[in-house]
Parts: C-alpha cells; structure tokens; sequence
C-alpha cells in the first residue's frame, strides 16, 4: 500500500461514523435503565423478621480500596438485639465522595449484607451530602418485617436465619421494644423509607 494510502485508512474509522446520526441520550427526562449487574448505590438487607444482615464485621472496610466505607461495631443484647449474632453495625457509613463502585466491599461480606444496587443518581450539591449513613443504606421495611430492636423467634438461632427457615416475623416479635427508653412502632406503623431518603 503507497504511504499516502496509509493516512487515509488511518482515517476510516473518523469518516464513517461522521455520516451517521446522533444518538442523544434524553436524559434526565428519559433515563436509560443501567444493565442488570450494574456497581451503583449500595444497600444494606435485612434478613425477613427485619433484623439486620450486618454484623459489624468491618471486612467491607478492610477490603474497600478506597477507605470509603467506615464501620464500628457493637455487642447485641437480649432486650437490644438489632442482628442474629453477638454484634452488629452500630455505625456505617459510606463516602461515596472515595467510592470507585469496585464491589470489593461486596464480595467480602461474609452475611451478604452488603449489595449494590442500579440506583446511580448520587450527584449532589455538598460534600456532606455525599457521605451516607447506615439510615440512609439500610433496606425499607417490607411487609411481615418488624423494627429492630426485637429478639429472635422463641428457639431460632443465628445458623436458622442462615439456613433460610426464617420466613417472617414471629408473633412473639412484634411485642414494641424500647430504644433508649421510646417505644420503636410497628411494623404496620413503620415508614417504608430507608433508601434514597
């Protein structure tokens, strides 16, 4: 091939996709729905009686590349149970400012806790804005959930919410537990929010 022919071939790419139309995105007003296994927002589950996944392990924070993610811990009580087992997340937050939406955080939690959702809308105006908390995180409350803290149902244990035997709430769970001395409402009374709050 003479020289000359080499810079124009070099240019074949450019010159067939200046004659093709314009694919615009209508976004905000039409957004495109993200591919299924999409990294966007995390979410922290609940197991089905509404207890907490999270124990406080901090493995997500070990793993985070970014030291986006911070955790403290703290001991479950009988009259204060907010997860299956002896700890839980007292404190989690997540600087979506460090973020790299890597899913590390993901595949180290050993309760499957932590997910990642398509929600990818986390633009904001403040720094502060940016840095969820664990209220802001958790999943909403679906029906048949009750409010931590309550105990576990009379004779489970923490391998049978693993097992997947724990279906629902118990009837002995929806007795109203006291945080710091207020009553907690129900599960009826409980506001479905929790993400994107």
């Amino acid at each position: 091939m003479p020289k000359f022919l080499k810079s124009i071939a070099g240019f074949g790419v450019t010159f067939a996709t200046m004659f093709r139309k314009a694919n615009t995105e209508q976004y905000p007003e039409q957004p495109k729905p993200p591919a299924p296994r999409y990294h966007g927002r995390h979410l922290l589950n609940r197991h089905p009686d509404g207890l907490e996944k999270c124990i406080g392990c901090e493995l997500c924070a070990w793993a985070c590349p970014a030291d986006a993610i911070y955790v403290e811990g703290a001991d479950n009580t009988e009259t204060e149970r907010y997860s299956p087992g002896e700890r839980y997340g007292s404190v989690y937050q997540i600087n979506y400012l460090r973020c790299i939406f890597c899913g590390l955080c993901v595949e180290a939690c050993p309760t499957r806790a932590l997910t990642m959702t398509n929600s990818y809308e986390l633009a904001d105006t403040s720094r502060e804005s940016l840095i969820f908390t664990k209220e802001q995180l958790l999943a909403p409350l679906r029906s048949g959930m009750t409010p931590p803290p309550h105990p576990m149902p009379p004779g489970a244990t923490e391998q049978d919410y693993y097992a997947g035997k724990i279906t629902a709430a118990a009837p002995a769970q929806d007795a109203p537990s006291h945080v710091h001395g207020a009553a907690v409402p129900s599960a009826n009374s409980a506001p479905k929010s929790g993400v994107g709050s």
